[in-house]
């Protein structure tokens, strides 16, 4: 998806819990509300079961002892008692920073590729090459593309058919490329070049394009595929630029692999921001909009545009459809932090 933060800031995320307490404001305006399950908009209507297979995917990779004790019980706990093992060892916390809760989606790309260039595959996916790591911010996107400085180095892992879906294939941070054999390659974020994220988005809206509101991904697509030489001088305005690497220990029909380094879930795991909230950790959505959504989910993944406490960035699966549903989605709500009984309410002030 990612620029991936890699993993568990959960120690550090204690130690600012403790500081705080029920409804309290901390020095960065964070609070922190313990609730009950009965609290939650249909809790008990979700699939608890799906949910604690995901948790169990990455839980083994948390450090805090709390959590790894709660994992070993969720390892050997039985199915059918899913929602049971939710109820009993962890506490729903609602964690506000001042900002409204926002949920986006986000996929996995599939791309139309080949392993050599040809006239109709002659858009390369580079790999990262060693003066980027070396020195950060590197070249922007105009002059890596432009001055040939990539170019005869073997850094090519393949060559796609279209420079709109590669860019957006950039912005996901991971996908596939189905090769004219027939065959498949698993991409992941391999690097950056250091430059931030500029946003094509705001870009259209600002030239009068568009209303901010009317853009998507899917209609920067075709205004980009209509205009093509503007188009391309379009995406040349972010200057960031996304490296790959192949990954092929995940199984085809595996998610892509989040910020924990294991596979994510289609509509079971979430990116979040780690700062709030723990990776690996238990989430109750309650997503609102054209179409709402309640749904415990799994926070396994982040992202460079999911800052904040009620922000989250849901994944949709792989392929178009995946694609469609989560550009289309933008949406209010509220989200909780389900956490270990003793975490939560070590979040109490000593007063009460």
């Amino acid at each position: 998806m990612t620029e991936a933060l890699r993993r568990g800031l959960g120690a550090a995320f204690l130690a600012a819990a403790l500081c705080s307490g029920v409804g309290a404001q901390t020095a960065d305006s964070v609070s922190h509300r313990i609730l009950e399950f009965g609290d939650l908009s249909d809790w008990d209507l979700d699939n608890h079961v799906e949910a604690l297979r995901v948790f169990r995917n990455t839980c083994m990779d948390m450090d805090a002892a709390d959590w790894q004790s709660l994992c070993a019980m969720a390892q050997s706990a039985d199915d059918s008692g899913a929602r049971s093992f939710f109820e009993l060892f962890f506490r729903p916390v609602m964690i506000e920073d001042g900002h409204e809760g926002l949920f986006t989606g986000y996929f996995e790309p599939e791309l139309q590729g080949s392993l050599v260039p040809t006239s109709r595959y002659r858009y390369p996916v580079y790999r990262m090459p060693p003066e980027a790591r070396q020195n950060s911010p590197w070249l922007t996107r105009r002059d890596l593309l432009t001055s040939g400085v990539m170019e005869g180095r073997g850094l090519e892992i393949a060559w796609v058919d279209d420079p709109v879906e590669l860019f957006f294939l950039q912005i996901q941070g991971s996908g596939r490329i189905k090769l004219t054999n027939g065959s498949t390659i698993r991409l992941g974020y391999g690097g950056a070049n250091g430059h931030p994220y500029r946003s094509i988005g705001q870009e259209l809206a600002r030239r009068g394009i568009y209303n901010l509101h009317q853009v998507s991904a899917r209609v920067i697509s075709n205004w980009v595929r209509r205009n093509p030489k503007i188009g391309n001088e379009l995406l040349m305005h972010n200057p960031s630029y996304v490296f790959f690497r192949e990954v092929n220990r995940v199984a085809p029909n595996k998610g892509p692999l989040g910020a924990m380094n294991r596979s994510i879930t289609p509509l079971r795991s979430v990116a979040v921001d780690p700062a709030y909230t723990p990776l690996g950790a238990p989430v109750w959505l309650e997503k609102n909009g054209e179409t709402k959504m309640r749904r415990l989910m799994i926070a396994q993944d982040t992202g460079s545009a999911i800052k904040g406490a009620q922000r989250a960035d849901i994944f949709f699966g792989a392929g178009d459809e995946a694609g469609r549903q989560a550009g289309q989605l933008k949406d209010p709500g509220r989200m909780f932090v389900l956490m270990p009984i003793q975490r939560a309410y070590a979040l109490l002030p000593d007063d009460i």
